[in-house]
């Protein structure tokens, strides 16, 4: 799988994007989606235990969905059900505020005088204008953007005309039951982090980040496709190697700062949900920031916690060990 596509995966964790795209390009139909599964998805979800009783299940979400991966499985239902509270990436306010996209679109707007042309080698150029051409775009609204924004929501359009959905993701989904079961739900960071973050690349970054966005329009929608379904799967070992363990190895400085960093920032309000009276608590963010060493789960079980993978249809062997590659 290429850098694009890892690297979609990645910020697809920073949840504000998914509304971004509305304001520059044009969304395109939906391509008609399989016929439904008829079992649930297998869930990447762990149980972490913490003093006297207080827990966190960590819930592995993939931001963009199908109304055909629902209903989820008795342990997403299970967990939900035995937690007093929900944690996201960001809190509901800050999702469904009606200003976030443009907050977005205003970082992601040039002040320096240049054009994006300028960034741009010539043959990266002109698979942006073909790309424009072929889907009614104007590129005098492009310009004025930044690379990173312009191959992001490329690549999103790419995901949502194979038929995924950021309103069926589930981080939307048990944000609205949280809602309709009086839970109350919080953020783990800011949409002012997560705009600090992708706009925080640097320029060398962003132009790849755009040249293998049109590179992947042309290869269709076969690995977002496999993304997904290595998630319906519960395959932890698939996301991990296809989504991160390349990326970690060809452009470090990225991943850290996407991926490691923020993982990172987030273990103290989780210790803080570890401490006794605390409960239990539902972590809901995207699968890989659970996965590898790197990764939420593993950081916590290296700190003393007692860690077990929650998939009661999975294989036993994977029941028995619950570990990440």
């Amino acid at each position: 799988m290429n850098w694009m596509a890892r690297t979609t995966a990645l910020l697809l964790g920073a949840a504000l994007l998914l509304g971004a795209p509305a304001p520059v390009l044009a969304r395109q139909a939906a391509v008609p989606v399989a016929a439904p599964a008829h079992a649930p998805p297998l869930p990447l979800l762990w149980k972490v235990s913490g003093a006297q009783g207080s827990a966190l299940y960590l819930l592995g979400s993939f931001h963009l969905l199908t109304p055909q991966d629902y209903p989820l499985s008795v342990d997403v239902d299970t967990a939900f059900d035995a937690s007093r509270r929900l944690l996201f990436e960001l809190s509901p306010e800050e999702m469904q505020a009606p200003e976030l996209a443009a907050r977005m679109l205003r970082a992601a707007v040039r002040a320096d005088g240049r054009q994006l042309k300028d960034d741009l080698d010539a043959g990266t150029w002109q698979r942006l204008q073909a790309y424009a051409g072929a889907n009614g775009l104007p590129l005098e609204k492009l310009a004025g953007l930044k690379p990173w924004f312009v191959g992001l929501s490329i690549s999103l359009a790419q995901m949502q005309r194979q038929g995924l959905d950021a309103q069926a993701g589930l981080d939307r989904h048990l944000m609205a039951r949280a809602a309709d079961a009086g839970k109350p739900a919080e953020g783990l960071e800011s949409a002012a982090a997560q705009i600090a973050m992708l706009d925080g690349m640097d320029a060398e970054e962003q132009r790849q980040l755009l040249r293998e966005a049109l590179e992947q329009v042309d290869k269709g929608d076969e690995q977002s496709r496999r993304l997904h379904d290595a998630w319906r799967r519960g395959d932890d070992v698939t996301l991990w190697r296809d989504m991160a363990a390349q990326m970690r190895q060809d452009y470090p400085g990225l991943y850290r700062r996407i991926n490691v960093e923020r993982n990172d920032a987030w273990l103290a309000p989780l210790r803080q949900r570890l401490q006794a009276g605390q409960g239990t608590t539902l972590v809901v963010v995207g699968a890989l920031h659970l996965l590898g060493e790197d990764g939420v789960v593993e950081k916590l079980r290296a700190e003393g916690y007692e860690v077990e993978r929650i998939c009661s249809a999975c294989a036993p062997a994977g029941k028995a060990n619950g570990r990440n590659p």
